[in-house]
């Protein structure tokens, strides 16, 4: 489990249940809740697809309130985050790139006074803040600034040396450890500086994560690391929900 003063909120969206076809597919929104002593679901919402909240039919069938309207799973994130993460004691809020992704939903997040560590989609935009500023061309108008560049093309240009290797947890079948690199960088749509984590697996051919954050300077590429993998015990609540009360079903 994370270790104490890691405690975390995390945001998913999972399959509920599958009803005959695809078309009837249950989607929920689902906040948990990671500490380390246990992990826990705490709070859902049911997705509703843009056109099933327009389908008047479907929605008498169904007793759909009225006031129920379409929101994107990011909204509902923020809803629940809202109202049920004041009572959680947390430093972080986690996230898969669903979530990541939009701009929005961070800068909503920096308002609200949290810490995030989002996880990215490898073409992600960003600005290497620390890369050193390409020298100008004329004397006049503004200084050039470093170009943007996809986060996964960041990472290949990462010396070897710059890797540091870090012990997540241990597992069934041995320690898990990674390597992790970071920089500051701006995102497009969004001007304050954030953290790019990526990490990858020790192996021979080695699987990538990108996730953003909005941690302080002071705070170690190791916390911001321990943090992201916190999402892992999310996903296990999700299994154990499948497992034991028919999440899924």
């Amino acid at each position: 489990f994370p270790k104490k003063g890691l405690e975390s909120v995390g945001v998913g969206r999972q399959w509920c249940g599958r009803l005959g076809k695809v078309d009837n597919c249950q989607i929920g929104v689902f906040l948990g809740y990671i500490s380390n002593r246990e992990h826990t679901l705490v709070d859902a919402r049911l997705y509703l697809q843009k056109d099933w909240t327009r389908d008047q039919a479907r929605r008498k069938k169904c007793h759909v309130p009225k006031s129920v309207r379409f929101r994107t799973a990011t909204q509902m994130a923020v809803d629940l985050l809202r109202e049920r993460s004041a009572g959680l004691p947390h430093g972080w809020v986690v996230a898969d790139d669903e979530f990541g992704r939009p701009g929005w939903f961070r800068r909503k997040l920096q308002q609200m006074g949290e810490r995030y560590v989002l996880d990215v989609p490898s073409n992600t935009l960003v600005r290497d803040l620390q890369a050193p500023t390409p020298a100008r061309k004329h004397k006049r108008g503004r200084a050039p600034k470093v170009r943007f560049t996809t986060s996964s093309a960041w990472q290949e240009k990462v010396p070897p040396k710059q890797w540091e290797r870090i012990h997540i947890r241990d597992g069934t079948k041995g320690p898990l450890v990674v390597l992790a690199a970071r920089t500051r960088v701006q995102t497009r749509g969004n001007k304050k500086p954030e953290w790019l984590i990526v990490t990858k697996t020790d192996s021979k051919t080695p699987e990538y994560r990108y996730g953003l954050s909005n941690a302080d300077e002071d705070v170690t590429l190791k916390e911001q690391v321990h943090v992201a993998n916190a999402r892992y015990w999310i996903e296990d609540c999700f299994e154990r929900a499948k497992g034991k009360v028919g999440l899924d079903h």
